[in-house]
Formats: C-alpha cells, sequence, structure tokens
C-alpha cells in the first residue's frame, strides 16, 4: 500500500501541523468510551519510528513531572472528576501496600498535593486489613520527608468509609495495580471507584492491550494516509508457557524468529510478560535460539513476577532501538495522562544499559522537563506534541479494554 505519510519526520511534521485537529478528531473517538481516570505510557523514538511500548492504568510517578505542568493540569483534573459526580469533594487515594518504599510514597504524596490545589479534601486509605493494628491507620514518611497517613477503610451500606473517622468518601482512586487482588467485594460498592479495579494485572494482559492498539493506530493511519508502522512496535504474542519446566518455550522460540523476519538483522526483541509490571518479567533476545539457551537464571526472573504472580502469556514486541539520550545515556520517554488528555511527563534514562535494552531496571534514574514551557515557547513545534499523539491513542486502546471487560462482566 501506498501512504502520503510515510517516514517518520514527514509524520512529525504532519502531526505539528495539524494538532488541533486531531486532538480533537481523539476527543470525538474517547466521548464513546469510558476512560480511564489516569494513566501513562512509556514511549521510545527510534530512528525511523514512534512506538508506546508500555501503558499503565496505575501510574506511579507524580513525584517526577514537573510541577509547572501539574500545577496546568488542574482544570482538566477537576473537568475529569466532574464526570463522576457534580458534588464529589472528598477523595480518597488506595495506594499499593509496599509502603516500605518511600520512593512510592513520594509519588501518591505528589497526587494527593494535586488533587488538594484542584479544590479537594483527600485522604489516604486502604482496604489492606495487614497494614493495621488497632489504632485504624498508619504514618508514613516519603522519601523527602513528607508525612503521610494512611486510614483503614471498611465498606458500609454501599460506601466506603474510613475506620475511627467521620469522612466519607465520595470518590475512590486506586493506585493500587492489584497485580494480587485486594480481597474486596467491589461490585457491593456504590461509592465511584476509578479506575476500574477489574483493570488491574490479575486480569488485564499486555497482549490484548496492543492487540488493540494495532486496531486503533490502522484506523487513526487510515484517516491520513499514515504507514501506521511509524506508530507502533511490530509484535507477537505466545500463551500457554511455563519458564519453569520449559513447557510452550519451542513455540516461543518459533514465534521470535518469525517477528524476527520482519526486521533488521541487528534488531532486538524484548519479551515481555502480558501481565508483568514495574519492569518485572522482560527479557531481551535477537532470535529464538536465545530462547531456547536460556539459562535457570533468567527462567526465574520470567517465571514469577511481583506479589509472585505467574507468568503463563508473554508479549513479542520489536525492541526499538531509543535515539533519546540524556548525558550520553539511553533515555526513553513517559508520558502521563488524566481523562484521556496529556498532562505532563518525564525522561527514563538508565547509565547500566545500552539503547537496546529495558530502560525500566535497576540503575534508572528520571529527569523532569516542562511540556508547559515548551509548547509555549516553540509554538506546538516540539517532539512532546508527538509524544502526546501517541499516547493519546494508547490510552484509546485502553478504552477498548474497559469496554470489553465490561461487557463480559454484565454477561455472567
Amino acid at each position: 500500500m501506498t501512504y502520503k505519510i510515510k517516514s517518520k519526520e514527514e509524520l512529525e511534521k504532519f502531526l505539528i501541523s495539524n494538532l488541533n485537529e486531531i486532538h480533537q478528531k481523539i476527543d470525538a473517538i474517547m466521548a464513546n468510551f469510558e476512560v480511564p481516570f489516569y494513566s501513562s505510557v512509556d514511549i521510545r523514538e527510534g530512528k525511523n519510528k514512534f512506538a508506546p511500548i508500555d501503558h499503565n492504568i496505575y501510574p506511579a510517578g507524580f513525584n517526577n513531572i514537573c510541577t509547572i505542568d501539574l500545577n496546568a493540569s488542574v482544570q482538566i483534573l477537576k473537568e475529569t472528576i466532574k464526570k463522576y459526580g457534580n458534588s464529589i469533594t472528598r477523595l480518597a487515594i488506595h495506594p499499593e501496600s509496599h509502603t516500605k518504599n518511600t520512593l512510592y510514597l513520594e509519588n501518591i504524596f505528589g497526587l494527593q498535593k494535586l488533587l488538594i490545589s484542584a479544590g479537594f479534601e483527600v485522604k489516604f486509605i486502604s482496604f489492606d486489613q495487614a497494614l493495621f493494628a488497632s489504632e485504624g491507620k498508619i504514618s508514613l514518611l516519603t522519601h523527602s520527608g513528607n508525612q503521610i497517613e494512611i486510614y483503614q477503610a471498611r465498606v458500609s451500606a454501599g460506601k466506603v468509609i474510613l475506620e475511627n473517622d467521620s469522612f466519607i468518601v465520595d470518590m475512590v482512586i486506586l493506585n493500587h495495580d492489584q497485580s494480587n487482588p485486594l480481597n474486596v467485594d467491589w461490585p457491593s460498592i456504590v461509592t465511584p471507584v476509578v479506575p476500574p479495579y477489574f483493570m488491574g494485572w490479575y486480569n488485564r494482559e499486555k497482549n490484548k492491550h496492543f492487540n488493540y492498539y494495532k486496531k486503533v493506530v490502522e484506523e487513526f493511519s487510515a484517516l491520513y494516509s499514515i504507514d501506521p508502522d511509524l506508530m507502533m512496535a511490530k509484535f507477537r504474542t505466545a500463551q500457554n508457557i511455563d519458564f519453569s519446566s520449559k513447557e510452550g518455550l519451542d513455540h516461543l522460540a518459533l514465534s521470535v524468529d518469525d517477528l524476527k523476519k520482519e526486521l533488521n538483522d541487528s534488531s532486538k526483541i524484548f519479551v515481555k510478560a502480558s501481565k508483568g509490571t514495574y519492569g518485572m518479567g522482560i527479557m531481551v533476545v535477537e532470535n529464538g535460539e536465545d530462547i531456547i539457551n536460556i539459562n535457570r537464571k533468567e527462567r526465574n526472573k520470567m517465571d514469577i513476577g511481583k506479589n509472585k504472580i505467574k507468568f503463563t502469556s508473554v508479549l513479542i514486541q520489536e525492541g526499538v532501538e531509543t535515539v533519546l539520550k540524556y548525558d550520553d545515556m539511553p533515555a526513553e520517554i513517559t508520558m502521563y495522562l488524566i481523562g484521556g488528555k496529556c498532562v505532563g511527563g518525564f525522561m527514563r534514562a538508565n547509565p547500566e544499559k545500552d539503547a537496546n535494552s529495558n530502560l525500566n531496571s535497576k540503575g534508572m534514574i528520571f529527569i523532569k522537563y516542562c511540556m508547559s514551557e515548551l509548547q509555549q515557547g516553540q509554538d506546538h513545534k516540539c517532539h512532546e506534541c508527538t509524544y502526546s499523539v501517541i499516547a493519546r491513542l494508547a490510552t484509546l486502546a485502553s478504552c477498548y479494554e474497559i469496554k470489553e471487560f465490561k461487557e463480559k462482566r454484565m454477561a455472567l
């Protein structure tokens, strides 16, 4: 097929020149879906393409976003929350249970600050009974020494309330990815819970997300005669894998070699656990032979992930060699969205890795940049505008995921 836009440079020029129209088009499509309350998208910029490589519906890096961008996002935040109810004033953030991770606590502290700046009353809650002793709350310090308190929550007549507190919650914001699902009767809760609890990693899969992303990109590209390969990494999927017993590794090796046929000889391939999170369950290979020869240490890493979740299906993804660098370190972009609209982002760099590696791993550092300043100063002529379109398309793909899960639940 012949496309009007067939190079990375042509794509970026087109997106920048037609940015308002494109965002309006995406807005119109998203209006037909339930959009995640917030999300984050990891993006690789390669020599010949831009490609999202991961999508998180419970993002954990608000402390890494530029303050100017967060301040500029307040109106988007207000409009997003208003969609769940005009009278919402009291919010509860439900964090992960790994409360010893002080950098993670810095993230939820940053999220709380943002919500407070938007005019809401905000407290932290948890349904995880193991966190609490007799008092019904715990006090913790973030990495920067900020104090936060997490209250034990319960459900009464369908409403979420705090133990030993008169605070009745108007809306719960989940910042818990549920790779280990919480022991909560979610359907009995009438208090709005966002993003949907059923989008946790116990239920969600990267394989499904990227299949939907392919659909979204192909439909978007058809509107403007764009080569869709300019906006996505090629991929395959494989199921029924057991890295411990080596069952299914021969099939996985064949899938890796099948994808390799579409790539350059020098290209690497990322094999990712379909339910993996926190950068876990990822290996980088050159061909199927690397799968067959995988050692025990690598098999153990690919077998079990966060909260002892066992990986049995994988995403086989084209390794996009990043062209971005920060102080000579390979880097990639993470964009943050609220209500499907970009509100900022940061750069992830890793001095211990090369441009073909998984950068979301030991040694990584985060670099803030301010999109608001860049866009105002350069009249939207910047890479960040392209990243924002890619991130919104990836989040649109998650809208299809939510729709499918809801339809399945309604059919039960």
